[in-house]
C-alpha cells in the first residue's frame, strides 16, 4: 500500500482566441472564462495558464478549438502559453504528420490526436513512427460513454484504446464530452476498462471531475492523471492532489 498522487492537468479551450469554458460538448453555447479561484483571467488564455501555474498544475492540456473545426490554429497563442514553462498536450485536429511535426514546433510537449478527427489508425501509427509515441496522446472522444466517431473503426472505447496503443501512442486520455463542465462526475467503471485494454501506457482521465473524491476514484482505476477545469476554478479541487492509499 501507498499513497498515491494522482497530477491534475488544467484544461484551456481555445475559441477565436479566447479562453472559453467547456459545458457538455455544446461548443456553441461556450463563453470566456472569467474567475478562476478568485482572479479575474477575462477570458486571456495566458492569463489562465499563468494561473494553473500558481495554482500548482502538472501541466496543461490545450484544445484548439478552432482547428478541430477546421478554422485557423491559434498557434501563436499556443507558443505564448508554452512560455509559461508548463509541458502541454495540444489538440489541434492533428491528422497528418506534417501537422504533428508543426504543433510539436510551437514548443509543447505532446500532440493529441483526437477521435473526433482521426482518419484512421494508419495515420496514427504514421504521426507516432514520425515523431515518437511518447510524444503522442490519443483522445478517446467520447459523449455518455459512446465514442463520437466510429466509421472503420470498433464502437468499444476499450478496443480503441487497445488499437491507440498499438499503433504506438504513448498516452490515452478518456474525454467524455458530456461530462464536461457538469456535476455528472466520472465514469470510473469505462476507465478501469480501458486500462485494462491498454495497460502500457499513460492515462488520463479527462470530463467530470467534481471534486478530491472523483481524484481519488480515477487514481483507484489505474489513471496516471486527471484532466480538470471547473473544479480548478471554482477551487473544489488544488492543483496538487493526493490520492488515499491504494
Amino acid at each position: 500500500m501507498r499513497n498515491a498522487a494522482i497530477p491534475i492537468v488544467g484544461v484551456i479551450d481555445l475559441v477565436y482566441g479566447r479562453a472559453v469554458h467547456a459545458r457538455g460538448g455544446h461548443r456553441a453555447g461556450y463563453v470566456p472564462v472569467r474567475d478562476v479561484a478568485g482572479t479575474d483571467v477575462r477570458g486571456d488564455p495566458v492569463t489562465l495558464a499563468r494561473r494553473y501555474r500558481q495554482l500548482g498544475v502538472s501541466g496543461l492540456y490545450v484544445a484548439d478549438l478552432d482547428a478541430i473545426e477546421g478554422r485557423e490554429p491559434q498557434d501563436a497563442i499556443v507558443a505564448a502559453i508554452a512560455c509559461e514553462s508548463l509541458p502541454i498536450s495540444l489538440d489541434a485536429g492533428v491528422t497528418s504528420v506534417a501537422q504533428a511535426e508543426a504543433r510539436l514546433a510551437l514548443g509543447i510537449a505532446r500532440v493529441v490526436v483526437g477521435l473526433e478527427t482521426l482518419t484512421s489508425f494508419a495515420a496514427l501509427r504514421a504521426i507516432c513512427a514520425a515523431v515518437g509515441g511518447a510524444r503522442v496522446a490519443f483522445s478517446l472522444d467520447l459523449r455518455n460513454g459512446v465514442p463520437l466517431r466510429t466509421k472503420e473503426m470498433s464502437d468499444r472505447p476499450a478496443a480503441l484504446a487497445a488499437a491507440a496503443m498499438n499503433a504506438g501512442a504513448g498516452a490515452i486520455i478518456v474525454l467524455d464530452l458530456a461530462r464536461v463542465g457538469g456535476q455528472a462526475g466520472v465514469d470510473v467503471p469505462l476507465i478501469a476498462r480501458v486500462r485494462g485494454a491498454a495497460p502500457g501506457v499513460v492515462l488520463i482521465a479527462g470530463g467530470g471531475v467534481r471534486n478530491d473524491a472523483d481524484l481519488d476514484g480515477v487514481a483507484a482505476a489505474g489513471c496516471d492523471a486527471a484532466l480538470v477545469a471547473t473544479a480548478l476554478h471554482t477551487g473544489a479541487v488544488a492543483g496538487r492532489h493526493a490520492s488515499v492509499s491504494r
